[in-house]
């Protein structure tokens, strides 16, 4: 078996680690990191991020973090793109970046024995990257392709259109990955600026799961990490309210099924209704097969395959959002019954058998939720950028439990009373017999 096999291995035979001990480490150079040592398997599994994401992409240079995101690993100090992911390769070290609204993160997995090579990698990327313009280019090429895709998508244009209608000029409006005007404008230079402004050590948040001792961490924090930047330079992001709902967009589009993404106003991970919300949304759209939503859309109506809803929360602002697919000359009845769905829910809210259920399943379910070091490294992280204690993990069933059913009754008016933000993107009603042409060809 190769390396890459194996680490791919040991990434999912790792046992539960849910009611692992979870340290609070401060490394020698005062890096702080959430740790659970583990040596069930000769594997260590690292994500961290740091503050800022697509909100710092400049004015009219949307996805400048993205393009940073995927430059990152394509050569570093005196490695090319080529000698980098050799290295990567040879040790079959997982390296990844990604730019998400509030945070530029980073995972980073590797076999125990290869962990000084790992972090050597980890801290080029991040202090030295080369950028180099044929490296740029290619980048920019498989962004831009990936975007002239996106024109014919249409759950990419239902998404799209949904942030611009949910918040307007606010930069949660404004697309991550970038648009094909902004692409093109984005130079060396704004990708350097971003890395100077962004990647710095007081928006730092770090959790490590594996089989490593403390010092011997603490240590390589500090090598990795310690000669960042000391504060970032961010611009500030006012918090937003999302748009007030109801609110319908139609975007014609020749294709066979019809999307729809509907959703609105969400709350935000802070608020004290925010588990009563957490229950009630598996209820109606998140718990898959057994949701009010998929049993009237698909079990009783037939109108749709599948149909799910999220809560989504982010720094300064939280929605609510739902997707789902269906013939073009049935999707106003769709619509219809997910709105009337929704509307009995925030009337009557959810039953007292439905609440019970709920809540046994979510107890449950964080086991298998965290059976893995790298899912349980990604859930200390997000439990750092939400601002949850440490033993957050050991809390959250009872958390669950205290849920009551007036606690549900009261988050389902208060995220489902007004309606929802609809976005259809397909055939029009009258076209729908007709077949689909051929998609237009991307410029």
């Amino acid at each position: 078996m190769g390396l890459i096999a194996c680490l791919a291995l040991l990434a999912v035979a790792t046992p539960s680690h849910a009611a692992a001990k979870i340290q609070r480490l401060i490394s020698p150079g005062g890096i702080e990191a959430w740790f659970v040592q583990d040596a069930t398997v000769p594997l260590i599994a690292m994500e961290y991020a740091f503050s800022g994401g697509a909100s710092q992409d400049p004015v009219g240079k949307s996805g400048v973090g993205n393009m940073v995101a995927g430059l990152l690993d394509e050569g570093a100090g005196d490695l090319d793109s080529k000698a980098f992911h050799e290295r990567l390769d040879r040790r079959a070290i997982h390296l990844n970046f990604s730019s998400n609204r509030d945070h530029f993160r980073g995972s980073l997995r590797m076999l125990k024995d290869n962990k000084d090579e790992a972090f050597d990698l980890l801290r080029l990327a991040l202090t030295s990257p080369n950028f180099d313009p044929a490296d740029v280019e290619r980048i920019r090429a498989q962004v831009t392709s990936g975007l002239r895709r996106d024109t014919t998508n249409p759950s990419a244009l239902a998404s799209r259109k949904f942030l611009e209608v949910a918040f307007g000029d606010h930069v949660y409006g404004r697309q991550a990955n970038g648009t094909l005007d902004s692409i093109p404008t984005i130079a060396a230079p704004d990708l350097k600026d971003y890395v100077r402004r962004v990647i710095a050590r007081d928006t730092l948040r770090i959790a490590v799961v594996g089989d490593v001792d403390a010092d011997t961490l603490g240590k390589l924090l500090d090598r990795t990490f310690g000669a960042l930047p000391a504060k970032a330079s961010l611009t500030p992001v006012t918090d937003v309210q999302a748009a007030r709902p109801p609110q319908r967009a139609f975007i014609p589009l020749d294709v066979p099924q019809t999307v729809v993404t509907f959703g609105g106003p969400g709350i935000r991970r802070q608020d004290p209704n925010f588990m009563a919300a957490f229950v009630v949304n598996h209820i109606l759209g998140g718990g898959g097969m057994s949701s009010r939503l998929y049993r009237e859309i698909r079990e009783k109506r037939g109108l749709a395959y599948s149909v799910s809803h999220s809560l989504l929360w982010m720094d300064r602002s939280a929605l609510f959002v739902g997707n789902t697919g269906t013939r073009a000359d049935r999707a106003g009845e769709t619509v219809d019954a997910i709105e009337k769905e929704i509307r009995r829910m925030a009337e009557d809210g959810p039953t007292q058998t439905e609440l019970d259920e709920a809540k046994s399943y979510l107890k449950g379910s964080q086991m298998l939720a965290l059976d893995t070091s790298s899912k349980l490294a990604q859930a200390l992280l997000q439990y750092q950028l939400d601002k949850l204690p440490i033993d957050y993990i050991e809390k959250r069933n009872a958390m669950v439990d205290a849920v009551t059913l007036d606690d549900a009754r009261k988050a389902a008016r208060q995220l489902w009373g007004q309606g929802l933000l609809t976005v259809i993107v397909g055939r029009a009603p009258q076209a729908a017999a007709q077949p689909a042409a051929a998609p237009p060809k991307a410029n």
